[in-house]
């Protein structure tokens, strides 16, 4: 099914600093915490709903990153890990890099058991107070085995990268599942793993590091994401599930870059998603050209809009850019969406929450200009 939202966006969104300071607080009581919690996704549905959007999220604002859901529903990680990883980061027009040490969520020491599910909590008030079709976030299996899987540490559980990550299914089809007959409209995997895929550094990393072919890795990806898409299907027909792509987002950096050359034609062809959130915003991502491989009945969502600089696009450059995608893919299964969620991380990306608002009403904005509606 072709998507009906025009305009779209990736999910998360700023936290206020009141939020932020509360979920770092280690004494607050989790009552209070959820006060907070629903006091600003009150706010943020009422913002999301008066700049024209037809799709709603909470913005995350009930995790601590976009992944966190899995961790706090499973049992079987170890307490977290510090990696040292390069990022990289624009400025004047110039890219630098910077080595920071980030906290991985766990690593896997047991055979993964569930305690409870990842979004019920979320998708429960947004039913209650969605003004309109609910989008529910998801990280796909293949987030975790590159950064939750040690050797040394985790053989003990799963003798391969491979079988831990399918031990991971079951738990991602079934909350698939779950949502779909809970009524969200819209589900999104979030994959930012792909760009290993595309990106020569990180597929030799996929090679050496994890001793695994990277064209092999990628098959199996697929085959992974697809098995937890059967079970959106089985809990409803008519729910849009979507997956988006990206290359790291973290505090306005990222870690990966290549176009989707690489990957279009495993990926456009075989993922049985209805729409590809696809980041567009930076030379970083090449061409339109790979868009050629996206089949019909499904819809390129043009990430066009920066959610890591504060520096307002135009609606002229976005229509331009529209127009030359346009080429590849009819115009009919096109949207318009930021490149990726603002606040992929609990502190977020560097701009303001007003810079948000007004890149997203921009969005809106050209979104009408180009197909008449959002």
């Amino acid at each position: 099914m072709l998507s009906p939202y025009r305009a779209d966006h990736v999910g998360s969104l700023l936290r206020p600093p009141e939020l932020i300071e509360a979920r770092k607080n280690p004494a607050l009581a989790p009552e209070k915490l959820k006060e907070i919690e629903d006091r600003h996704i009150l706010r943020v549905l009422e913002r999301q709903k008066d700049l024209g959007f037809r799709i709603f999220t909470d913005g995350e604002f009930r995790r601590i990153g976009f992944m966190s859901d899995f961790n706090d529903s499973v049992e079987g990680l170890d307490s977290a890990e510090a990696i040292t990883r390069d990022w990289k980061t624009e400025a004047s027009g110039k890219t630098a890099v910077k080595r920071l040490e980030n906290r991985l969520p766990g690593v896997v020491v047991e055979k993964i058991r569930q305690k409870r599910r990842l979004a019920a909590h979320e998708m429960a008030f947004l039913k209650e107070h969605s003004p309109g079709d609910i989008k529910i976030t998801l990280p796909t299996p293949n987030q975790f085995p590159a950064i939750a899987y040690k050797k040394g540490l985790s053989d003990a559980a799963y003798s391969t990268y491979s079988e831990f990550l399918w031990d991971l299914v079951p738990i991602f089809k079934a909350e698939m599942e779950a949502l779909a007959r809970e009524s969200a409209r819209y589900i999104q995997i979030d994959a930012p793993r792909y760009s290993y895929y595309l990106d020569p550094k990180w597929r030799r990393y996929v090679e050496e590091q994890m001793g695994v072919d990277p064209e092999q890795a990628l098959d199996e990806a697929i085959r992974v994401d697809n098995a937890c898409i059967e079970g959106a299907r089985a809990g409803g027909a008519d729910v849009l599930v979507a997956i988006h792509l990206c290359r790291g987002n973290n505090r306005s950096q990222w870690y990966a870059e290549g176009g989707y050359d690489p990957i279009a034609e495993k990926v456009f062809n075989r993922l049985n998603v209805d729409a590809f959130l696809l980041e567009y915003e930076s030379e970083r991502a090449g061409t339109f050209e790979p868009l050629r491989f996206v089949p019909s009945g499904k819809t390129v969502v043009l990430g066009l809009v920066s959610t890591k600089l504060p520096t307002m696009e135009t609606e002229g450059q976005l229509l331009k850019r529209i127009d030359e995608a346009s080429k590849y893919v009819p115009l009919d299964r096109l949207a318009l969406s930021p490149q990726c969620g603002f606040a992929s991380v609990l502190e977020g990306n560097l701009l303001t929450e007003e810079d948000q608002w007004r890149k997203l009403e921009l969005v809106v904005a050209t979104a009408r200009k180009v197909w008449g509606d959002a």
